[in-house]
């Protein structure tokens, strides 16, 4: 059985309010939840972008049972690994054994405001191995001394550390993030329901390991509001990993998809409340391979009538899979 989780998006509700939406979503019986990293929204229209580390340790503390997750963090450039480490596992310890740390290699989008620069993509995937072999060394309580290609750790220790180290999963696009992954993650992240990143994972040493995707979907009563909002607030989905990782920032996003239709939109989001649209959405990540899968609901303003919705007719549906 495929499990069935929630995503907090940081980049279209404040706080406060992502906070309450995984409370909801734990009452609804979701198996797990992520969170997004973001510093910017994809689009000006999405409105949001608080500090999810912040959010996690409130979600932490406001939730007993849901499973946390970052959905990803990129450990290279906007944060120092050595700092990536302590926050999983000080995140860890609020949620008492809850939390798994998503890492990637990150998005132009998020990362260029400290001013370093936007590495080119094989440089961006060298950068996070090394910062996961220094996180994993934080994880293992080792004080750690480390001068390498892309960073330095000066008599680096964590002090309060969970019983277990902290699981570290790995976002993949192609062949080279999958043999990074299969060797050093313990679960695998995509954002397509891709066989192919699945089967590669698997002969790089990721076999029997969890694999993670996530799909947007835009419930509502009012299908043509629904696709309406999908469009509006998810159109940038559809530039693909290549385009999304390298565009600068919301205005960028707007431009690069200002010829993209409401019906584009629609193919590839599920929109309205036809359950089993939404179920057959998610089928193919079961059948690439994947053991989980996170839904997205479009619209910050619509967590509520969407995880009700979910509790009452579309978690029960999903369970079938």
């Amino acid at each position: 059985m495929v499990q069935i989780g929630y995503t907090m998006m940081t980049e279209q509700a404040g706080p406060r309010e992502l906070v309450q939406h995984v409370v909801a979503a734990e009452r609804a019986g979701f198996d797990f939840s992520v969170t997004s990293d973001h510093y910017f929204p994809w689009l000006t229209e999405q409105g949001h972008a608080p500090y999810a580390w912040s959010v996690l340790g409130a979600a932490a503390q406001a939730t007993s049972t849901i499973p946390l997750m970052t959905y990803v963090t990129c450990p290279t450039t906007r944060y120092h690994p050595a700092v990536v480490a302590q926050k999983a596992a000080t995140t860890q310890l609020l949620a008492e054994g809850r939390f798994r740390l998503g890492l990637g290699s990150g998005e132009n989008l998020n990362e260029h405001v400290v001013g370093g620069g936007w590495p080119a993509a094989h440089v961006r995937l060298e950068m996070l191995e090394e910062a996961i072999e220094i996180i994993r060394a934080l994880f293992e309580g080792k004080n750690v001394n480390h001068h390498g290609t892309h960073f330095d750790v000066e008599n680096a220790k964590l002090f309060d550390l969970p019983d277990e180290p902290t699981p570290i999963g790995v976002a993949v696009s192609g062949e080279r993030s999958c043999a990074l992954a299969g060797r050093l993650a313990d679960l695998v992240i995509a954002t397509e329901p891709k066989a192919e990143l699945i089967e590669s994972f698997d002969r790089h040493g990721g076999s029997g390991k969890p694999r993670v995707g996530q799909l947007p979907v835009c419930f509502d009563t009012d299908k043509d509001a629904a696709v309406a909002r999908a469009h509006e607030q998810f159109r940038w989905s559809l530039g693909g990993w290549p385009v999304n990782s390298e565009l600068p920032g919301p205005a960028a996003f707007d431009s690069a998809t200002q010829f993209v239709r409401p019906e584009d939109v629609a193919e590839s989001v599920p929109c309205g409340d036809d359950v089993e649209a939404f179920v057959e959405a998610v089928r193919p990540y079961a059948e690439a391979g994947f053991t989980e899968v996170a839904l997205v609901q479009i619209g910050g303003d619509h967590q509520f009538p969407f995880l009700d919705w979910a509790e009452k007719k579309l978690l029960p549906a999903l369970r079938n899979l």
